[in-house]
């Protein structure tokens, strides 16, 4: 099957990314030298790290979406010589994107932590990680859209090697950057940010070296590298309404964890720990997703519009029937993973607060997986419009409403009087959140099942 060719080294990529995160999620838990106070201050410091890093980065589908559905489509209809010049546009959109992420670091990480009301050690924490990932990147971004123009290009196995090189080398930089190595004390958590971010540099720089060469059909050039406007103009068509897309949901993100951070730093730390281990099982939804992106634009470029409908289908019930069998481990086994994470005494508030959230995921996986494969389809369709608005409707008039009535026991509104919530804590929020999914999952099932992208022009 194409959709599991495509996936399987998907899969493994996103494993390696899973791995990665979850090695700095376990030195940040298991920091030999941390007071019960620092303890809580780390994990809830790298909550926040872990929700700003994939928002700064979901950026870069500013480049990759566009990416992956004009080569895709380029490719499908035997267009090479289209495809590696559209490669070369959204490589120039990717850098672009790095130097405002740049701008980010220098000038906006304080008002940005304090705006989700993260504050005293863990914010300090948090500040140190932030700029070492923000210095680092543009190789993030390059590499994602490299990888995305590669996949477009039916090629998802060059990323996975690159990916594993990067990870091994990944591992002990991470570990050395956080605990030091003789007499160097170790940077801490900044020390992670910097190891994730130089094996990316690493990965990246041999990525380039093997498209200078030529890949998969694809080759950096130089000369290639300047804006090109009719296909800049086709690459942005696509982009644009998945970039405004993650705004939305970035948007989104920051009033959500808003509200968990108040909670405090056990919530904070639970919080994220819940959401590290459910990537175990997104990663299914998010490689499958990479698959039906691939073969949508490819069919609907050689004019199959019926295959593509097919290739989307089957990308979703094997994504879906992965993460449910996720799903149903994180319900059985929700505890001793949360004491994986948290071995001391004094974290029992972490567990306390994460396993009930954890389990409570579980029933969320085939609406995931619909949030993850069928919107992917669409966009390698080039409809990205309606993912927009799918997006926006389910944060904000869905999720966020929710989350405030659920989280909080009074919910103040300006210029209205309080109302009263239920005040279930961290509960209500993934309550809250499981709704949206539930939502979205629906409404991207049925515009798939509609068939009306498959005449989208891009």
């Amino acid at each position: 099957m194409q959709a599991l060719g495509l996936a399987a080294p998907a899969v493994g990529l996103q494993a390696l990314v899973l791995l990665v995160n979850l090695t700095g999620r376990w030195l940040a838990g298991n920091a030999t030298s941390a007071t019960a106070a620092d303890q809580l201050a780390l994990q809830g410091a790298q909550t926040t790290c872990f929700y700003l890093s994939w928002m700064i980065a979901s950026f870069g589908i500013l480049a990759s979406a566009g990416a992956t559905a004009l080569v895709s489509r380029l490719v499908g209809a035997g267009d090479w010589d289209g495809a590696n010049r559209a490669m070369h546009q959204a490589v120039l959109v990717a850098a672009a994107v790095g130097v405002a992420g740049w701008l980010l670091g220098g000038f906006g990480i304080d008002g940005l932590l304090a705006l989700l009301n993260l504050d005293g050690t863990a914010a300090l924490y948090a500040r140190q990680f932030l700029q070492a990932m923000l210095l680092l990147l543009p190789f993030q971004l390059l590499a994602t859209t490299l990888n995305a123009s590669l996949a477009g290009a039916g090629d998802t196995r060059t990323p996975l090697k690159i990916g594993a090189w990067a990870t091994a080398a990944n591992l002990p930089l991470a570990w050395i950057g956080f605990r030091g190595f003789g007499t160097w004390p170790g940077l801490g958590l900044a020390g992670i940010a910097w190891g994730a971010g130089l094996s990316q540099a690493l990965g990246t720089s041999v990525l380039v070296g093997m498209l200078a060469r030529g890949r998969s059909g694809l080759r950096l050039q130089r000369s290639l590298l300047k804006p090109d406007g009719r296909l800049l103009s086709r690459l942005l068509h696509i982009s644009l309404p998945a970039a405004a897309e993650s705004l939305s949901m970035v948007a989104g993100q920051m009033v959500f964890l808003s509200v968990v951070n108040r909670l405090g730093d056990a919530a904070r730390g639970a919080h994220g720990i819940a959401l590290g281990w459910e990537s175990m099982a997104e990663m299914f939804g998010m490689a499958f997703g990479i698959a039906a992106s691939v073969l949508v634009g490819q069919n609907l470029g050689a004019g199959r519009p019926d295959e593509a409908r097919r290739s989307g289908l089957a990308a979703y019930a094997c994504g879906s029937l992965l993460m449910a069998v996720g799903g149903a481990l994180f319900f059985i086994f929700a505890t001793p993973l949360f004491e994986f994470y948290c071995p001391k005494p004094e974290q029992a508030p972490v567990i306390a607060a994460g396993v009930p959230v954890l389990r409570l995921v579980a029933f969320a996986m085939p609406a995931l997986a619909a949030c993850h494969i069928f919107s992917s389809a669409l966009r390698g369709a080039g409809d990205t419009r309606y993912p927009l608005l799918f997006t926006t409707a389910g944060f904000f008039s869905v999720r966020l409403p929710l989350t405030f009535f659920l989280c909080e026991s009074v919910v103040n509104i300006p210029g209205l009087t309080p109302l009263p919530g239920l005040g279930l804590g961290l509960y209500g929020c993934w309550l809250a959140m499981v709704a949206d999914l539930w939502f979205r999952g629906l409404l991207y099932a049925r515009r798939f099942a509609g068939g009306r992208w498959q005449s989208v022009r891009v």
